[in-house]
């Protein structure tokens, strides 16, 4: 790879990544400030729903801008989108107006902005890397998302508590100014596609069509989609399992959270110092099945810090698993319509975790926690070993990396 290469990827994931930062940012900050101001379960559902789903929805014809146009624009567009709903929300609590209506609002806003942003995101990098380091480039993204995921909610809370929700709001715009302003020094040559001729409607269609029908793909993508969901109690029910489980100690909660945070770092780190892999099929079903043991263990522990332990672990393979599937798809799917194909993928990442835990939360106060984890590790166990057997069927047809 040579200097020039280097450096466009650099600024690339420089980009991002703050992008990325402002964004975590303002995110928790706006959760624990409608946390403070409401003490409302349903104001918070409210704030997730707002934040999240719209993404997901919008995703689909992010998907299809991004196959028709210029990635690098729908990029810097999406970011100056988001950054100029902020600002408006920025200067409205300036001048006094602090509705939480408003806050709501602008988290639709800004999850219509990320819908359009992601997928020309997730589908520019094979623009930009060479096949065979992808594996590399995609593990250091992780990696510098899993920090920026360990300082969000830290900087976060610091901003609020000392010097309030305002000045959160600041930092996201002059984070996407600056992610902006680092994409225009990008100066790559993109293939936008000619084939206008179609309604947007009509691509979204063949896009959708297109996924469904590739053998290989549908087998990735269907094992991302039950993945994602099966991994969203021991994210999303950590605090709960601590508390019941452990004891209702703040700390308890803040090491969890540094734990995972560390983990995933040094998973990205790892997949990224591995670089590229042949066998993805097989080390992703290995590590998918591990996981699952480790959610098995997890279920089963009664000590603290063995717990912390396996949160650990856990922290450091979910990204090189999300890797190895995100390059599988990346190096599957006809580059023409990648776009349409990591908008599909968004609406899993984007509305698994809620939908998963609509079902599990409720279930968390019928049944243990421990059960739970037992019976999703279980299914992730038996996801790994699906998708090898399944990958081996389609290798005699397909090449699989």
């Amino acid at each position: 790879m040579n200097t020039s290469m280097k450096q466009k990827i650099i600024l690339f994931l420089a980009s991002q990544n703050i992008s990325l930062f402002g964004s975590q940012l303002v995110s928790y900050a706006i959760i624990w400030y409608i946390t403070l101001e409401t003490s409302s379960g349903i104001w918070l559902t409210l704030a997730t729903v707002c934040s999240m789903m719209p993404q997901a929805l919008i995703s689909l014809w992010g998907g299809v801008l991004a196959d028709r146009y210029n990635k690098k624009k729908l990029i810097i567009l999406a970011d100056m989108f988001i950054a100029v709903a902020t600002l408006l929300l920025t200067i409205a609590f300036f001048s006094g107006y602090k509705s939480l209506y408003l806050i709501l609002l602008v988290s639709i806003i800004r999850s219509i902005g990320a819908g359009i942003q992601t997928p020309a995101v997730t589908s520019f990098f094979p623009e930009l890397v060479p096949e065979e380091q992808l594996t590399r480039v995609q593990g250091v993204n992780q990696t510098l998302g899993s920090v920026m995921m360990l300082l969000a909610p830290a900087l976060g809370g610091l901003v609020l508590s000392q010097i309030g929700i305002v000045w959160s709001f600041l930092i996201d715009v002059l984070s996407a100014i600056l992610a902006v302003v680092i994409m225009l020094k990008i100066k790559v040559e993109v293939e936008v596609s000619k084939e206008k001729k179609t309604t947007i409607l009509s691509d979204l269609t063949n896009g959708l069509s297109y996924a469904y029908h590739h053998p290989t793909l549908r087998v990735i993508m269907l094992v991302y989609a039950v993945s994602f969901v099966l991994f969203a109690p021991a994210a999303n029910l950590a605090p709960l399992l601590i508390e019941r489980s452990f004891g209702n100690e703040l700390w308890r909660l803040s090491v969890n959270q540094i734990i995972w945070g560390l983990g995933s770092i040094a998973g990205g780190m790892l997949i990224s110092f591995l670089g590229e892999i042949k066998s993805k099929v097989k080390i992703s079903s290995c590590l998918l099945s591990f996981f699952g043991l480790l959610l098995i263990l997890e279920g089963t522990a009664t000590n603290f810090w063995i717990y912390q332990l396996l949160v650990g672990i856990s922290g450091i393979l979910l990204p090189i698993i999300i890797t190895l599937l995100t390059v599988s798809i990346q190096q599957t799917a006809d580059i023409k319509i990648l776009g349409r194909v990591f908008s599909i993928v968004q609406v899993i990442t984007a509305s698994a975790m809620p939908i998963a835990i609509l079902f599990f939360g409720p279930l968390a106060d019928l049944i243990s926690i421990q059960i739970i984890l037992i019976v999703t590790g279980a299914g992730l166990a038996i996801m790994g070993l699906f998708y090898l057997k399944k990958m081996k069927r389609q290798s005699k047809l397909f090449s699989i990396k």
